[in-house]
């Protein structure tokens, strides 16, 4: 038996993505970001359900995710690589026909010395200050790269799940001018900044979360259901303790259930404390500690105890457990384990 069941709707990432392609608006071309294997998704579905709908470039964050994405998208999409041309990465590059995103003059050479007839773009700081080219050195970097004809220019911004952060106008003000004069298409916007507005769009907008039904983009259709399997139930008296550490002693007399699934399949342990599963739009709340592949939960209200509570679905979505976590949305997704059985539905 698999510790749980997660259930993957590509029909709703399809239509996440035709959302935010609606509000890119003309002349802005709307690509899709699958690093960390689609944002813990499985890129061999994702990927093709998207170029399917009219997606024709991709962002990963490593060449090795790079070639998992051209085997499962075939010869023509456009895969960029966040990481650029790493030691390691040129025969990456070639064999799978990837575009490094170049993050400073050593990786410009490396790439010029190595795979000169290989497309780049170019990833300029505009004050995120984690990856890029640092403004000090673009003016020498950017005099070199003139007359190679880079596929693209992009930059990445700190603040756009804050619309109102002082810091978007900066980025945006600063990757302007960083770029004016420059014939190469230009990048800014991942999910946060797409929902800005057309100032931030430029000629490329490429967004990840918002694709999978997390924040920022609040209006996105839900991407994932998780159900668990109930393995055991019990009765307890008042009184009783559940779990290591006596971490809850029962108030009243109470039927327990133990789930299959723990810290190891990704629900964290920060969910100790009140997190709850749901059974046909009825709360049920965990009691104890989540453990490495078990959780119990509270199951005295139900009027019969069913096979199996929902965790992810309608009533709970990612960036709720989330907030119960004290985490954000992307760490739910991508922590997703291994051992589910995983389903997935709509887009083939």
């Amino acid at each position: 038996m698999s510790t749980g069941d997660l259930w993957i709707d590509l029909g709703a990432v399809v239509a996440n993505w035709r959302a935010l392609d609606a509000q890119s608006g003309t002349g802005t071309a709307t690509a899709a970001v699958i690093k960390a294997d689609a944002y813990g998704l499985g890129t061999e579905k994702v990927a093709p359900a998207l170029a399917h709908a009219g997606v024709r470039d991709f962002f990963v964050a490593t060449c090795p995710e790079g070639v998992i994405a051209r085997e499962a998208l075939g010869p023509g999409p456009r895969i960029f690589v966040f990481s650029g041309h790493m030691d390691e990465s040129s025969s990456l590059i070639t064999s799978a026909d990837l575009i490094p995103l170049i993050n400073d003059a050593t990786q410009f050479e490396r790439h010029m010395d190595r795979t000169p007839d290989a497309a780049f773009g170019v990833q300029i700081d505009s004050g995120m200050a984690r990856l890029g080219v640092p403004p000090a050195h673009w003016p020498a970097l950017r005099s070199r790269i003139a007359d190679k004809a880079p596929a693209l220019i992009m930059s990445h911004l700190a603040c756009a799940d804050e619309p109102d952060h002082p810091m978007n106008a900066q980025q945006l003000a600063n990757f302007t001018a960083m770029t004016e004069g420059m014939r190469a298409p230009r990048s800014l916007a991942a999910t946060g900044g797409t929902l800005l507005g057309a100032d931030y769009h430029f000629d490329l907008v490429r967004p990840g979360v918002g694709l999978y039904g997390g924040l920022p983009f609040d209006a996105a259709s839900g991407v994932v259901e998780l159900t668990l399997p109930i393995i055991q139930t019990r009765a307890l008296k008042a009184g009783a303790s559940v779990g290591y550490g006596n971490a809850w002693i029962a108030p009243r007399d109470s039927v327990i259930a133990t789930l299959a699934g723990g810290y190891a399949d990704g629900i964290l342990r920060s969910l100790s404390a009140g997190m709850s599963l749901w059974h046909e739009g009825q709360r049920v709340p965990i009691v104890g500690r989540v453990s490495m592949d078990m959780l119990t939960v509270d199951v005295t209200d139900l009027k019969e105890v069913p096979a199996h509570l929902t965790l992810l679905g309608a009533d709970q979505g990612v960036d709720d457990l989330a907030a119960q976590a004290g985490t954000i949305g992307y760490e739910i997704l991508t922590s997703l384990g291994g051992r589910y059985a995983r389903h997935w539905k709509g887009a083939a």
